[in-house]
Parts: structure tokens; sequence; C-alpha cells
């Protein structure tokens, strides 16, 4: 698989290694510092590049947008055709210091984040992932915790885009959960922020994962 990562920051970043050292091909965009972006792909391995964001978009099938969400429309249209693409979205409304809206969407947004993505990117199949795990524990040897591995929930409206993003997320380490449709991304993207403030409110961040239990 053929893997655009836009954002290259510690979730974006962390991201990619992991794909790449399962054998796709990376190239890792969007980053202030050249040699960051030289850097993460030298470590990724044989498998990744790096570049600018039209020409990561351009030669990938999959796109991970980790973007502050500032940037993200302005992101969305430089980057050039997202058509057809598999856009895994991680993007988060939370401050980076985790302040703000603790629990539910912006009300500026009207939806969720990644619905706004598929608005802004009609043509594109949006998959919302990766938003309830830290880059702390992507960035990590393994994703296990004692014997078990932590759940990462996704969610989309394209069947065969969220059979991939399953795929890439087992691929982290990680035990892919299916949520539903893209309009679970609101409530998703509320876990998210709830889980970020839990975690850091109980002092056990990073060091936490959220498991899916079935009976």
């Amino acid at each position: 698989m053929r893997i655009g990562i836009v954002g290259s920051g510690n979730m974006g970043g962390g991201l990619g290694k992991l794909w790449a050292k399962a054998g796709h091909q990376v190239i890792f965009s969007y980053s202030r510092d050249e040699n960051k972006l030289r850097q993460l792909a030298t470590l990724a391995g044989q498998t990744a590049s790096f570049g600018p964001p039209a020409e990561a978009v351009a030669h990938s099938e999959v796109i991970l947008l980790a973007v502050g969400l500032s940037a993200l429309e302005e992101v969305i249209h430089t980057v050039g055709s997202l058509d057809g693409k598999v856009i895994i979205t991680c993007v988060s409304g939370l401050q980076p210091d985790f302040t703000g809206q603790t629990i539910g969407l912006a009300t500026e947004l009207k939806n969720s984040v990644a619905e706004r993505i598929q608005q802004l990117a009609p043509h594109a199949k949006v998959v919302e992932a990766f938003n309830i795990t830290f880059a702390e524990v992507i960035g990590s040897e393994s994703r296990q915790f004692g014997s078990d591995r932590p759940s990462v929930f996704y969610c989309g409206d394209d069947s065969d885009a969220k059979k991939i993003a399953a795929g890439l997320v087992e691929d982290c380490g990680y035990e892919a959960v299916d949520a539903g449709s893209l309009i679970v991304a609101r409530s998703l993207e509320t876990l998210a922020t709830a889980w970020v403030q839990f975690s850091v409110a109980s002092q056990l961040f990073p060091n936490l994962g959220l498991k899916a239990l079935r009976r």
C-alpha cells in the first residue's frame, strides 16, 4: 500500500514509521523542518521517503491526515486532487494543552471533523481512526498492555476504505473495531476528548489504552 502522511508530527510520524516497517511505501510530508522529514524517512527504512504534501498525495492510495484543526481547510485546498483517495483522519479539535471543549463538539463545526473533511473532499473516502490512542503509545516499542492489545475504533461510509483502514490499524499492533458509518465520528471525537481529559486528570497519561471487551 502507498501511504502519504500529511502532518508528520508525533502521531503522523509514528504511524508512518510503523506502516513502513510493516512493508508499506510511505511518504512523509507537511513539517516545518525538512530535516525532520528526512530523519523520519531514514528511521522508517527503505520503503519510506519524504516530499511536499502535493507529492505525497499524488503518489499515494491512502492519505493520513494528522494536521492541526486550524490548518485543515488550507491543507485540503492545497494538496491537489483527493478524488478516489482513502483518507484516514485523526485530526483532533482538542487544544495542544488539552484545554477547550471537554465534552462534545465545537459548535462552529456543526458536525464532526471527519464529516467536515468529507465535505471538503467529497469524492474521497474518509475514515475516522486513531483518535483514542496516544502518540507516546504509537512511538513505543510495542502497543501491547501486558497480554492485551488496545482497541482502535474506526468509522466511515465506504466499505472498501474501511477494510483498508482496519488492516492498517492491525498493522500497527492494535485491535481494529468497526464503529459504523461516518456519522459515528461525532461520537468518536467526543469520546476522544473525554478520553484525553480523563487520562490527564487521572495522571495515567500516556500509559493508558482503551479495550473493547466482547462476550
